[in-house]
């Protein structure tokens, strides 16, 4: 197959026409093609020549070269060529230049051929699938409509115009079932450059989803006057989202539900019937909270922002409602807040407030000898450790009617005596277990403290550096979906994850492991990522 002046022109219309109907640029076909009659010609000269094809744009005429490289030690003769040869060649020649050698027209075999449009078809394939990524990599996060092409083991692959994706089974809503020739619209959850072409990969299940439909059927979410701030999902059965309006004279409920429904309605009807709940957003946790469990009424709110845990409190005849059908109603609302939520009637909060009562009046009868009326009083007005009545300033105890300065100096003196004697006890007893003089002596640790380290294996300044923040002061860890209670060392005597923090990061700074100019930089570092990360929301 040699090329010949009557089918040069012929090549160039190959490569145009193959690049309207692959949506390619024509350049990368013509570049695959002399890609291939270089490989053609390597068959025939040999695989260890650097030989190169250029055709000419515009006449198509082929050209054939051979180069070698100027070089001052030669290695491979086939590539490179010494300073001395070159110059009998080209007189000018010096380090680095190129010699070109014209090759004659080269006849091709069956063989070479074939290889050649081997190489033109997975060149093609290529540009193919890097214009499908480019097209589709900037419409993460857009809704696209496609028609289902086939559905595999449960995976629906769909057509969508310039190239195929995926809706993983996983991704479907329950009991949504598609045919082939089916319209679908979905939510373009990530799109990958892989060897085998893009992936693109689409969702109906993603709280995404039902935010973009919203922005789709609501002009006023589409222009920014209302913002959706959260999304729960539980995919084709029930959802909450919170919304804000940012002009007063527009209610973001009211606009998101339309005319009659008519807005939500169409969003229903794509999601399977889905049942939307939409709640006016509010900075307040406690406040979205309440809103976010409606229909269900609450009596009262407990917020814990540490843990992220918020007690809430309902009338009896509400609980079921407020709990929903399988748990359903604080699931989304725990999802959609992010918060864990613990819910109890109105009996069971008034129970265990008796019973942390009652041990608190216990607790101050026992330590300090003060009859029952007396530890009752204080545990009204708020006093729950013996800590709070030894340091509390005098006039807050002096404030409890009834008592007198005598009386309030009397229980500050017998606190602190039982204070002194507790911590002498835990102090003798975290000695014997073996805590160095280095960790007794740290600023921040009480004896009490130190005997629960001590008990743990901590017994040194240098055990005590080693420690994570969460494993004083306690936390919360994600296990199968769900939050679990890490409880801490130093947990129950009140030390919040900054403090844990603090006195690890002062442990270290003592010992040596780090310098100032160390936790400067990053805090400084860590001040920047909050900063990016509130610039992203």
């Amino acid at each position: 197959m040699a090329i010949t002046s009557a089918n040069r022109l012929e090549l160039l219309q190959i490569a145009d026409s193959v690049a309207r109907e692959k949506l390619i640029d024509p350049d990368l076909v013509i570049e695959a093609m002399e890609e291939s009659m270089a490989k053609a010609a390597r068959s025939r000269y040999g695989a260890e020549f650097d030989i190169r094809a250029k055709i000419d744009r515009k006449t198509g005429e082929l050209d054939m070269t051979r180069v070698r490289t100027v070089v001052e030690d030669v290695e491979n003769t086939f590539t490179e060529l010494s300073l001395e040869d070159a110059k009998e060649i080209q007189a000018d020649a010096e380090i680095g230049t190129e010699i070109i050698d014209q090759l004659p027209p080269l006849e091709f075999g069956r063989i070479a051929a074939q290889s050649a449009k081997q190489v033109i078809m997975q060149k093609v394939r290529e540009a193919e699938r890097e214009r499908q990524y480019e097209e589709f990599k900037d419409r993460v996060g857009e809704i696209i409509n496609g028609v289902v092409k086939r559905v595999e083991y449960g995976n629906v692959i769909v057509d969508v115009g310039r190239g195929e994706a995926i809706l993983r089974r996983d991704q479907l809503i329950n009991r949504e079932a598609f045919r082939n020739g089916d319209r679908i619209r979905a939510y373009v959850r990530d799109v990958r450059s892989e060897v085998r072409g893009p992936q693109i990969f689409l969702s109906r299940t993603a709280p995404e989803f039902l935010a973009e439909l919203f922005k789709m059927e609501v002009p006023e979410i589409y222009d920014g006057i209302i913002e959706i701030k959260a999304v729960a999902r539980d995919p084709g059965s029930r959802a909450k989202i919170g919304v804000i309006s940012y002009d007063n004279s527009i209610d973001p409920v009211g606009a998101c539900v339309g005319m009659r429904g008519s807005r939500v309605q169409a969003v229903v009807n794509e999601l399977q019937g889905e049942k939307i709940d939409i709640i006016p957003w509010n900075e307040d946790a406690a406040t979205f909270l309440v809103n976010a469990l409606q229909p269900a009424e609450v009596s009262k709110v407990v917020l814990d922002e540490e843990a992220d845990r918020i007690e809430v409190v309902v009338p009896e005849d509400q609980l079921s409602l407020a709990i929903g059908r399988r748990g359903q109603n604080v699931r989304l609302a725990s999802q959609i807040t992010g918060f864990d939520i613990d819910i109890m009637t109105e009996a069971e909060e008034s129970e265990r407030r008796q019973a942390e009562f009652e041990e608190r009046t216990k607790l101050f009868m026992d330590t300090m000898n003060v009859d029952e009326m007396v530890a009752q009083l204080l545990v009204s007005e708020g006093f729950a450790t013996l800590e709070e009545v030894a340091y509390v300033e005098l006039d807050e105890i002096l404030s409890i009617d009834g008592f007198d300065e005598e009386t309030a100096e009397e229980l500050q003196a017998r606190a602190r005596e039982c204070l002194d004697e507790i911590n002498a006890k835990a102090l003798e007893k975290a000695k014997e277990l073996g805590v160095e003089d280095s960790l007794v002596n740290y600023e921040g640790l009480t004896p009490q403290m130190l005997e629960v380290l001590a008990e743990d294996g901590i017994k040194t300044l240098e055990d005590f550096a080693t420690c994570a923040d969460w494993e004083l002061a306690g936390g919360y860890t994600t296990v199968d979906g769900k939050r679990v209670k890490d409880d801490g060392l130093l947990e129950k005597f009140d030390v919040s994850l900054a403090e844990a923090q603090q006195l690890i990061m002062n442990a270290r700074l003592s010992l040596g492991w780090v310098t100032e100019e160390q936790l400067a930089a990053d805090a400084e570092a860590e001040a920047a990522d909050a900063d990016e990360t509130e610039e992203d929301a």
